[in-house]
């Protein structure tokens, strides 16, 4: 029996670095509600690479909203903001200091991307899946040894 289908959290801000940092506990928190604890550190990752775009680069103001959405098999986590000019993907230079947020967002997320969001504003998003695949865990070998110390420890008064 499914009892939640979707799941669902938004929040808007201005896109200030205070903010930010705000947003980053409420995704983290809203995640561990969910039992999606192993998603947390690649949507903070991504919620905050979009965020900062927003606040280097949208016009004409920083108010934003931060989606973050539940299914059964992905999450997905979105930022819609005022500037209606799409981002771009850079190769940023080797030393330079920003210009790698979309390119890590790519690379971390199941998919991505941006679209228009009415007139005058846009959508940047990011899916992660919900299943987590582990590698079975096995018993080490059994060895009918018991393992080598390589040091051992012998009180002084064995000496004496």
């Amino acid at each position: 029996m499914i009892t939640h289908p979707s799941r669902h959290c938004t929040v808007e801000l201005q896109a200030l670095p205070s903010r930010i940092g705000q947003v980053r506990r409420i995704v983290s928190a809203q995640l561990r509600y969910w039992h999606m604890d192993l998603l947390i550190d690649r949507a903070v990752l991504g919620v905050t690479e979009l965020l900062t775009n927003v606040h280097l680069h949208a016009r004409p103001d920083k108010t934003c909203t931060v989606e973050i959405e539940l299914l059964l098999d992905r999450l997905t986590v979105s930022v819609r903001d005022h500037d209606a000019r799409l981002p771009v993907v850079d190769d940023a230079e080797p030393l330079a200091t920003c210009g790698r947020g979309l390119a890590m967002v790519a690379a971390m997320s199941e998919s991505w991307g941006a679209r228009p969001d009415g007139e005058s504003g846009k959508v940047v998003w990011f899916t992660l899946p919900t299943a987590v695949t582990a590698a079975p865990v096995t018993a080490p070998p059994v060895s009918a040894r018991p393992p080598r110390r390589l040091v051992e420890e012998v009180p002084a008064a064995a000496f004496a």
